[in-house]
């Protein structure tokens, strides 16, 4: 994986702090995450999240959700300084490759679960024959 100029963070925390800024900053993505709070008070919660010396710290699922955002944005650093530190390589998908591929994965499922069905019924006929 190349690494860009601006690609290099020393943590995490870094690596979200630069997604933020890059859709926008605190006062933008805050109330996006927790939009029950003002937007002072929701741009102040998630900077005290990505402060390591503060006790606030985001949720698996709110990181996943800046990560997210930041890909809806046009913004992959973040997401790929997360592979590069454990050891993937993150290539970004188009969500319309990704909803075709879940459909046809539904579709080979329901395909299954038909056959399942008549292999069931078919063993279920022979006994009552027998």
């Amino acid at each position: 994986m190349q690494l860009e100029m601006g690609e290099f963070y020393e943590s995490v925390n870094d690596a979200l702090q630069a997604a933020v800024t890059a859709m926008g900053g605190f006062k933008k993505v805050g109330p996006v995450m927790r939009p029950e709070l003002p937007i002072d008070q929701a741009a102040g919660w998630l900077r005290d999240c990505l402060n390591p010396a503060r006790r606030e710290k985001l949720a698996p699922e709110q990181v996943l959700l800046i990560l997210r955002l930041a890909r809806q944005a046009g913004y992959h650093a973040a997401m790929n300084f997360v592979a590069f530190d454990t050891g993937y390589k993150a290539t970004p998908v188009d969500p319309d490759s990704q909803e075709q591929q879940l459909q046809e994965r539904f579709i080979e499922a329901v395909e299954g679960l038909t056959a399942i069905q008549s292999q069931l019924e078919r063993l279920q006929r022979l006994r009552r024959a027998a």
